[in-house]
């Protein structure tokens, strides 16, 4: 059986599965373990330990995986025909569909390789100024962080670096933290959807209404929130959005998506010199020479398993898991969760420490002892480890994971 044969079964599988759950509502699905089991079945899991570790790369089911495989080996049939011909259409067609789950308009969207991509396209752009400043939190990916820098090296703009504290009161001491940042020579204004390592969303509609009222853009990295939580592009209202697609949307590893909103494209630098594209085309940020091609298809793929799931219910069973095992530790003595307590704060990222244990001794133990592999965080006010399940994960393993924690917690 063909990879193509395969990946059709499967989805074929899943359709079935999800058919026989519709009338069933997000909340109470969430903790179906039984439905929860036969999704883990789509995946091929390494058993040597419990993978919680997820906020880097969520590895793609099988059925997205086959199908993968079978795009590379017909590009390759197709050689450069392919590349000259289809590659185009094809590449367009998916950014179409990125744009309709992200709530955008079709020009709006371009598929890129992930994050830093996308949104370092759109900081080294910007027509920058010796003196222009910039604002964006020491909380904030590094990779964008450097970025900036490598702009005040080159050009001599100011960074104005904030702290957003993990347990705010409100969202309005995250927009005042922002406001007071400001001044009138704030070209941009940066802001993650979810901090990748608490997990922590943030009011993002509310600091672009306020920067936009100062005549500020906003460009928010979304790395960890797209294919995560359910949200629609408009509502935010931001002049820039970047992912990753190979995080939460599972595709295979290399792809990201790009958001410039309509009339913002225009004053952009590309970081490549493109041919005979318009001042105001989007795709003129999107020339990156030649590129894996086979990995743009399966993002289509990875689509189609995505919608079959359903965002809600996906969304609902990722907040379940993380709520899961946080409520059953969050009041434990020496164990200090570096997530917000609310809800709507977080979905399926958590960030934990134990306060006599270093943030890597805690993640070297969880390995070596318990065989659960997580990430250490330690710095701007973050210690601990990043605990991040995903679809397959299940409350059996969190069992696991909990037990553990207290056992290290309760040690002198």
């Amino acid at each position: 059986m063909t990879g193509a044969a395969v990946g059709a079964a499967l989805l074929g599988n899943l359709s079935f599965l999800i058919e026989n759950i519709e009338d069933i509502s997000p909340e109470i699905l969430a903790s179906n373990e039984d439905f929860w089991q036969r999704i883990r079945m789509g995946y091929r899991l390494k058993p040597d330990y419990i993978n919680l570790e997820n906020g880097y790369y969520c590895f793609t089911p099988q059925e997205t995986l086959n199908r993968f495989i079978e795009h590379v080996r017909e590009v390759n049939y197709q050689g450069s025909y392919y590349m000259r011909k289809v590659q185009v259409s094809n590449k367009s067609a998916i950014a179409k569909r990125l744009a309709s789950l992200l709530g955008a308009e079709e020009d709006e969207v371009i598929l890129t390789r992930n994050t830093t991509e996308s949104l370092d396209t759109v900081i080294s752009g910007v027509h920058w100024r010796e003196g222009d400043e910039a604002v964006f939190a020491e909380q904030d990916y590094g990779a964008m962080q450097n970025q900036f820098k490598l702009m005040a090296r080159r050009y001599g703009i100011v960074n104005k670096i904030i702290s957003i504290p993990n347990h705010p009161k409100s969202d309005q001491e995250i927009v005042d933290l922002y406001s007071a940042a400001i001044t009138d020579k704030t070209k941009l204004l940066m802001v993650c959807h979810m901090i990748n390592i608490t997990g922590h969303i943030l009011p993002i509609r509310k600091i672009c209404d306020m920067a936009h009222a100062r005549g500020v853009d906003v460009m928010v990295d979304g790395a960890h929130a797209f294919g995560h939580i359910s949200f629609d592009i408009k509502d935010l209202d931001c002049d820039y959005y970047g992912s990753s697609l190979h995080k939460w949307l599972s595709t295979p590893l290399g792809a990201g998506l790009l958001y410039v909103k309509r009339g913002k494209v225009k004053d952009l630098w590309p970081v490549f010199a493109e041919w005979n594209k318009e001042e105001d085309d989007i795709y003129k940020l999107n020339h990156t020479g030649t590129h894996p091609v086979h990995t743009d298809l399966a993002v289509g793929n990875a689509l189609d398993y995505h919608l079959l799931i359903g965002s809600e219910r996906k969304e609902k069973r990722l907040r379940y898991l993380q709520n899961y095992w946080v409520q059953q530790v969050r009041d434990t003595p020496n164990i200090v969760i570096n997530t917000p307590v609310e809800p709507h704060r977080s979905c399926a990222i958590a960030n934990v420490g134990i306060s006599h244990m270093t943030p890597h001794a805690l993640a070297d133990q969880l390995m070596e002892k318990y065989r659960i592999w997580t990430v250490a965080i330690d710095g701007v006010g973050v210690h601990g480890c990043r605990i991040t399940p995903n679809l397959y994960t299940s409350t059996q393993e969190l069992d696991i994971f909990v037990n553990a924690l207290t056992e290290m917690a309760h040690r002198s």
